[in-house]
């Protein structure tokens, strides 16, 4: 790998953004996708650039043939993570689940009486309020946020910064009465029908879930779904 590539490489890795690196094999050209950019000796076709997509997607590299010959697709995504806000008894399910499930999970919750070590054993927990938590920790495309007080002096700020943020999935708790509530009360801060649309609520999918590790199983289940979803089904749902 050249220098200026692998420079760039750093440069995304350090700004929390997700890259893959493509290689001919048949005479080692290489580019540097991120996003929507592509930088390198080699073509970045529409072909390379839908195996990067899915290759960050699934987590995989491999191997695909171009009009260059074989061309090996390597994924560099960033860590996943999800901010739950709220340490409610879903939240003492939820969090074992989601590390299970590869995430880097984080507690935020203001009440200290609620988000306690003794009930969130190894699980990384902030008294902040939720709007200065995400600032502090910063939301990038591979966050899941989810909301589950019911409380909206903590939940509201978790949302009006996630929706400002490129988190890849956005939760909340809540029956539909309180959800309608709920984007009432974030159309006044200016939000709208498309901000909308990247809600979640009632968060989780509808498995009839009641207990509150049921409600945790649907909730790590609708955020794999969403995150592995096919990006044009993905656009389509929204």
């Amino acid at each position: 790998m050249k220098r200026a590539l692998f420079d760039a490489l750093q440069a995304a890795r350090a700004a929390k953004r997700p890259a893959v690196v493509a290689t001919a094999l048949g005479d080692g050209r290489q580019s540097l996708i991120v996003g929507d950019k592509a930088d390198g000796e080699l073509p970045a076709s529409e072909a390379i650039r839908a195996a990067a997509r899915r290759a960050l997607r699934d987590d995989k590299s491999h191997t695909i043939e171009t009009e260059h010959g074989p061309v090996f697709v390597q994924a560099f995504n960033t860590p996943l993570r999800m901010l739950v806000v709220g340490a409610v008894h879903i939240s003492q399910a939820l969090a074992p689940m989601a590390a299970l499930a590869g995430y880097a999970v984080t507690i935020v919750d203001p009440r200290r009486s609620f988000a306690t070590a003794a009930r969130f054993p190894g699980v990384t927990l902030t008294h902040d309020w939720p709007d200065e938590a995400m600032d502090k920790i910063g939301l990038d495309a591979r966050t899941a946020v989810v909301t589950l007080t019911h409380d909206p002096k903590i939940d509201d700020p978790a949302l009006e910064r996630a929706l400002r943020s490129d988190c890849f999935y956005i939760g909340c708790l809540g029956s539909t009465r309180t959800h309608k509530a709920r984007l009432g009360r974030l159309a006044e801060l200016g939000f709208g029908e498309k901000d909308f649309a990247r809600i979640h609520g009632p968060v989780g999918l509808d498995i009839g879930a009641q207990s509150p590790a049921e409600i945790a199983v649907s909730i790590v289940a609708e955020v794999t779904a969403v995150l592995r979803a096919e990006p044009d089904a993905a656009a389509a749902a929204a």
